[in-house]
């Protein structure tokens, strides 16, 4: 994944490409979209550092998928953000079983994860030319996460333009849709060959877990993250054979 000059496209996209599930078919949605699309990870000391490793196979198989995506994916970048690992201490960043905390959120939300996120997406976006950011953010499948909402991703576009004197968009086009839609926007997006690659090659599970393949994808399968994903590839199925 070759980083070269900065992208001369205003309407260019930078996509916050984890190795996910989510943020693969974010990335096909950007391809699908915008003229030139580039990619950034962020490696924060994460549990399930795994995803990063997803990050190369699902790049390269987006590119393969479509000539059209393969003469719109630019470069990909990551940012280590180990500060963020050292101050949270949650079961994302540390070695502890998953359960609700004291107010009610899972211990896996990392404290202003998203929000960092986003400001350095933003940054870069602004060095490299990019006018649109992308994140899988969602309301609707989701752990109760308040940096998820669709109100602090708003409230953030506004900071971000101010306090940049740009005029950034932030999309989110996984907000309002659960899982089995979101395995629905990938096929719509890429046929079957997407979907086949997003269960082959993407990571979801909390633990890191790698040597299970569900039929939904790798992982513990117990995790809320796979719990999540199996749910929404059954449902998906299920209305797929309808």
């Amino acid at each position: 994944m070759p980083e070269t000059g900065a992208a001369e496209q205003g309407d260019g996209a930078l996509v916050l490409f984890s190795g996910g599930q989510d943020s693969a078919t974010c990335l096909a949605w950007a391809l699908h979209r915008f003229p030139h699309v580039e990619t950034l990870g962020f490696d924060y000391g994460q549990r399930h550092r795994v995803e990063l490793d997803r990050r190369a196979a699902l790049w390269q198989g987006l590119s393969a998928l479509d000539p059209v995506w393969a003469g719109r994916l630019g470069p990909d970048h990551t940012l280590p953000l180990a500060a963020l690992g050292e101050i949270s201490d949650t079961a994302l960043t540390r070695d502890s079983a998953i359960a609700l905390a004291k107010d009610g959120l899972p211990n896996t939300f990392v404290p202003g994860r998203n929000l960092i996120f986003l400001t350095f997406a933003a940054a870069l976006a602004y060095r490299r030319g990019l006018r649109h950011v992308v994140g899988g953010m969602c309301e609707t499948d989701y752990s109760g996460y308040p940096d998820c909402r669709d109100d602090t991703i708003k409230a953030l576009q506004v900071a971000l333009n101010l306090g940049m004197e740009r005029r950034f968009v932030l999309h989110t086009p996984l907000m309002w849709i659960d899982k089995a839609q979101t395995w629905a926007l990938a096929e719509s997006l890429g046929g079957r060959a997407l979907v086949d690659l997003v269960v082959e090659e993407s990571h979801t599970c909390y633990l890191g877990e790698r040597g299970t393949r569900h039929d939904w994808g790798y992982g513990c399968g117990a995790c809320p993250a796979c719990v999540l994903r199996a749910k929404g590839f059954s449902r998906y199925l299920a209305a797929r054979a309808e």
